[in-house]
């Protein structure tokens, strides 16, 4: 496994260091990653580059899912390219803004009020 500790915290695993992909495009595909937090939250994180909505819609034309393309159900994280540094700044970044949970899924709310 090729987590690292990072200055920031928290330990990165990323899908794609594990296994030698075919014809990877950095800047159109998906992968799982996963976050682990020095105070032991863990969180596991889909993530698509920019260009792979689009790549996903075309194949949706084409296969009829999703009502042809009309919507599709969003990953948890949008990057411009999955790279390790793409990502860990992406992480880093996000982590200063607040928890994980809230930044990535704030439409998700609390309906005890």
């Amino acid at each position: 496994m090729n987590s690292q500790l990072t200055n920031h915290n928290f330990k990165l695993w990323l899908e794609f260091e594990e296994f030698e992909p075919n014809n990877w495009v950095i800047e159109n595909e998906f992968c799982n990653i996963h976050v682990d937090l020095e105070d032991g939250r863990h969180y596991g994180i889909n993530v698509w580059t920019f260009k792979f909505l689009q790549t996903v819609i075309n194949e949706n034309k084409k296969t009829g899912e999703n009502l042809s393309g009309l919507y599709q159900k969003p990953p948890d994280l949008f990057v411009k390219e999955l790279t390790r540094e793409c990502i860990q700044q992406t992480i880093q970044d996000l982590l200063k803004i607040g928890d994980l949970e809230k930044v990535l899924n704030p439409s998700i709310f609390d309906n005890k009020t």
